[in-house]
C-alpha cells in the first residue's frame, strides 16, 4: 500500500465515487480516486414510502428502513436511499421527488464537500495522508484541522490574466499575464496564435490557480468562441477530459436589494476566481477565500464568488452532519402565532439610542466583540432551543462556538503584532473572512429559507442584545459616564477629564464583568459627530458619524465617502477635507480648520472647471432595480441602460452602470459607449452639487457645536 501526504485542494463527484485533487510535500499534483456512497433519506406516511420503495428497487441504490433525528421533530421513521454514483443524485432524487411530491426529503442537497468532511473528519486545503491500494484511496487521515490560528502555508502556483481594458468599453488588443515576478502580454490581434500561446503558458506554469478579471463574463467565453473557429483544442482544466463549468447570470432579491451575478467558469482540478465577479473577493481576498473555505467546506472558487450566507448554511449542515440530525431539503418550520401585543414587544430588533447631534471631544467607543453569536453562544440560543429549559447545546451554538473563538483570538493576536509585520495583510484578510461569516449568522436565524432558521430564536437574540445594551448603559452612567449613542452592538461615552485609553479600562471591565459578553474599546475620539438628517436638522440619524482618533486616523460610517454611488473625485475630496480636520485636536479647533476646507473645495472646482479632473474620477455607478420596460421614470442608470441598449446590450435587475452627468437628452453618458464623451458637454453644475453636499456633510456639525456653546 502506497501512501503521500500533502494539501487537499478539491473534491467533486464522479458517477462511481469521488475524485480528490492533493497538493503532495514533493510538489506534485495527484488525482486520486475513492469510493464514496451517498445516502439521503425520505419520511412520511408509511403507504406512500412503500410506493416509494417499490419504485426505486430496480434502481442502483441500497434501501434500507432506520431512524433518524429531525431537529424539530425529533426521532422519525426514514427510508435511507444510498447510491454509489454521487455525480448523479441530483437526478435520483429529483425523479424521485416528482413521483413522490408528498414526502418529507433530507439530506439530498448536501454538497459533496461536506459529505466527505463530515465522514473523514478532513478539510479543504488541510493537511492529510493518503493511503493508497488497487489505484484508489483506501484510508484518508486528517494531519491539521480547520481551527488551526497558523495553518501550513500552502505552495501555490498562481497565474493571473488580465485584458488591458475593460471589455465591455472597448475590444481588448493583449492579454496581460503574470506568473511569480514575471509578467508580459500576449496580443490578442491572431486568435490563433493566441490560443497556442496560452496553451503552451498553461502547460508549463501548470498552475493551482488562475486568477482572472472578466474570466467568467470574457475570458472564458472568448476561449471557447475561438477554440471552435481555430480548431485549436483548449481545454483549461488540470483534469483532462473535462470541460469547463458554465454557470448562467442571474438576479436575485437579498437584504433589500436586487443583487445581480454575472456567468461563472469553474474549472476542474485546479481553481479559477474572476476578481471582476467574485462577491466578497475585494474585501479579503485569496487568504481570506482560503480561510472560509476551511471553515465552511465548500469549496475555493466556489466559495470566493459565494455569499456569506452560504457559507454559515453549509456550517450549520456540516454541525448537523456530524450530529446526525437529517437536513430538511425544504424549511419546516413556520412563525408560530402571535398576537397584536405579543408582536410588537418581541419583533423590536437591536437597540438604537438616538445621538446627541454635533461635535463632542474625547469621546471613546466600545464595541461589543461579535455581540449577536456571542449572545447565540453564551446563551445557548437555537431554533430547537427557544423556549425549552435545560436544553443541551444547540446546532447554532455548536456550529458558531470554534468560529467565534478563531476570530477573537485572530484579533488578538493582531492587536499585538507590530503593524509593520508581513503577517498583519494576512491575519487581517483571515479575520474579515470570518467576520462576514459570524455577521450574516444572526440574519440567517430569521431568514424564510434556512433550513434550520425560526423567527423566535431571531428575536430572542435581539431581545437578549436589547437587554445587554441596556445593562452597559446602566453601568457606565453609574460610573460618571455621559452615554451620547448607542447602536445595536457599540456606546459611545464621554466624561470630563477622561481621554486616554486607559482612562475607559474600569469601565470596559465592568461592562464585561456585568453582561458576560467580551467587549473592547475601539478607541478614543478627539472629536466625533454625530449628524443629523439633511431633511430636518432637529432628528439625528443614528448611523451616520465621523471622527478622528487620538492617533489622527479617521473613522467615517454613512456619510458620501462609504456610499458605492459616490465619484471618486467627490470621495477623494471629502477624504482631504477630513484628513484637514484631523488635525483638529478638539471640536474648537475644528471650527478653526473649516476655512482650509473651503479652500480645498474652491480648487477642486476649478481643477473640475479647467478640465485637469480625469473623466474616469466623476464616474457614477448605481444599479439597476428592475427591468428596463418596468421602470415608469427611468433613473440615471436606466437611462445610461438605453443608450447602450440601441448598441445591443442586454441587461437584468441587479446589474451595474456607470455614467457621466451630460448636457444632452438624456441628461447621462454611459461610459461605455464607444464614442467618448465631449468634455465641454460634462454637467459641471451638476458635480458641483454633489461635492457641495458632501463638504457640507461634514462642515454642518460646527454649527451645531457652535450653537450649543452660545447655550451654555
Amino acid at each position: 500500500m502506497n501512501e503521500s501526504t500533502g494539501w487537499l485542494l478539491d473534491i467533486y463527484a464522479e458517477e462511481d465515487g469521488a475524485t480528490l485533487w492533493l497538493l503532495t510535500d514533493g510538489d506534485q499534483r495527484l488525482r486520486l480516486r475513492m469510493d464514496f456512497d451517498i445516502t439521503f433519506y425520505a419520511a412520511g406516511d408509511f403507504p406512500l414510502l412503500r410506493q416509494a420503495w417499490k419504485y426505486l428497487r430496480g434502481k442502483n441504490v441500497r434501501l434500507e428502513r432506520t431512524v433518524r433525528r429531525d431537529l424539530f421533530l425529533g426521532e422519525r421513521d426514514v427510508m435511507a436511499v444510498t447510491t454509489p454514483d454521487p455525480a448523479n443524485i441530483q437526478k435520483l432524487f429529483g425523479d424521485l421527488q416528482r413521483q413522490f411530491p408528498a414526502l418529507d426529503y433530507y439530506d439530498a442537497d448536501i454538497p459533496i464537500t461536506l459529505r466527505f468532511i463530515a465522514q473523514t473528519d478532513m478539510h479543504l486545503l488541510g493537511r492529510c495522508r493518503v493511503h493508497l491500494g488497487d489505484e484508489r484511496v483506501q484510508f484518508i487521515e486528517p494531519l491539521s484541522a480547520p481551527w488551526e490560528i497558523d495553518p501550513s502555508p500552502i505552495p501555490l502556483r498562481i497565474l493571473t490574466l488580465a485584458p488591458d481594458c475593460n471589455p465591455a468599453v472597448r475590444n481588448p488588443q493583449k492579454l496581460l499575464v503574470k506568473y511569480n515576478q514575471r509578467e508580459y502580454s500576449l496580443s490578442l490581434e491572431s486568435p490563433r496564435s493566441f490560443l497556442i500561446s496560452l496553451k503552451a503558458d498553461l502547460q508549463r506554469i501548470d498552475p493551482d490557480l488562475i486568477l482572472t478579471d472578466y474570466g467568467d463574463t470574457w475570458l472564458f467565453p472568448q476561449l471557447s468562441t475561438w477554440s471552435k473557429e481555430t480548431g485549436i483544442e483548449f481545454r483549461p482544466n488540470r483534469e483532462e477530459g473535462r470541460q469547463v463549468m458554465m454557470r448562467k447570470a442571474d438576479s436575485y432579491f437579498a437584504y433589500g436589494q436586487v443583487t445581480y451575478r454575472g456567468a461563472q467558469a469553474h474549472l476542474f482540478g485546479r481553481w479559477h476566481i474572476d476578481r471582476k465577479n467574485a462577491m466578497s473577493f475585494g474585501e479579503y481576498g485569496l487568504e481570506g477565500a482560503m480561510e472560509q473555505a476551511r471553515v465552511t467546506g465548500i469549496g475555493v472558487q466556489e466559495m470566493a464568488r459565494k455569499s456569506p450566507g452560504a457559507g454559515i448554511t453549509a456550517m450549520q449542515m456540516l454541525t448537523a452532519l456530524r450530529n446526525n440530525i437529517m437536513v430538511p431539503v425544504q424549511k419546516q418550520q413556520v412563525e408560530g402565532t402571535k398576537t397584536l401585543s405579543e408582536l410588537i414587544r418581541a419583533d423590536h430588533g437591536g437597540l438604537i439610542y438616538q445621538p446627541l447631534i454635533g461635535l463632542h471631544g474625547n469621546v471613546a467607543q466600545i464595541d461589543f466583540s461579535s455581540m449577536y453569536p456571542a449572545i447565540m453562544v453564551k446563551h445557548n440560543i437555537s431554533p430547537e432551543t427557544v423556549g425549552v429549559e435545560d436544553a443541551s447545546e444547540g446546532l447554532i451554538p455548536k456550529t458558531l462556538r470554534p468560529l467565534l473563538e478563531k476570530r477573537l483570538r485572530l484579533k488578538n493576536i493582531l492587536i499585538d503584532l507590530d503593524p509593520r509585520d508581513c503577517r498583519v495583510e494576512i491575519l487581517k484578510a483571515r479575520a474579515s473572512a470570518l467576520k462576514w461569516l459570524l455577521v450574516v449568522c444572526f440574519g440567517y436565524l430569521g431568514y424564510k429559507n434556512a433550513r434550520f432558521g425560526k423567527i423566535e430564536s431571531h428575536e430572542a437574540v435581539t431581545a437578549m442584545s436589547r437587554e445587554l445594551m441596556l445593562q452597559a448603559k446602566e453601568v457606565a452612567e453609574d460610573m460618571g459616564f455621559t452615554v451620547l449613542h448607542m447602536y445595536v452592538d457599540c456606546l459611545f461615552v464621554q466624561q470630563d477629564g477622561f481621554h486616554k485609553s486607559s482612562d475607559f479600562t474600569p469601565l470596559i471591565n465592568a461592562i464585561e464583568e456585568k453582561t458576560g459578553i467580551p467587549i473592547a474599546l475601539e478607541g478614543v475620539f478627539k472629536w466625533v459627530a454625530f449628524l443629523a438628517s439633511k431633511r430636518d436638522a432637529r432628528v439625528p440619524v443614528p448611523n451616520q458619524y465621523f471622527g478622528a482618533f487620538q492617533d489622527g486616523s479617521l473613522k467615517y460610517r454613512g456619510i458620501e465617502l462609504r456610499r458605492r454611488d459616490t465619484t471618486l473625485w467627490v470621495r477623494k475630496t471629502q477624504l482631504k477635507a477630513l484628513e484637514i480636520l484631523a488635525h483638529a485636536n478638539s471640536p474648537r479647533e475644528f471650527a478653526g480648520r473649516v476655512p482650509d476646507v473651503m479652500r480645498l473645495v474652491e480648487g477642486a472646482k476649478r481643477d473640475l472647471r479647467i478640465g485637469r479632473v480625469p473623466l474616469g474620477e466623476l464616474l457614477i455607478r448605481q444599479r439597476l432595480s428592475r427591468t428596463l420596460e418596468a421602470y415608469k421614470t427611468p433613473s440615471p442608470a436606466a437611462r445610461a441602460a438605453r443608450q447602450l441598449q440601441v448598441h445591443g446590450r442586454q441587461f437584468a435587475p441587479g446589474q451595474s452602470l456607470e455614467f457621466l452627468f451630460a448636457h444632452n437628452e438624456s441628461g447621462v453618458h454611459a461610459w461605455e459607449l464607444e464614442e467618448a464623451l465631449d468634455s465641454r458637454k460634462l454637467d459641471t453644475k451638476r458635480y458641483y452639487r454633489l461635492l457641495d453636499r458632501a463638504i457640507q456633510t461634514i462642515v454642518d456639525p460646527v454649527r451645531s457645536h457652535m450653537f450649543s456653546e452660545r447655550l451654555f
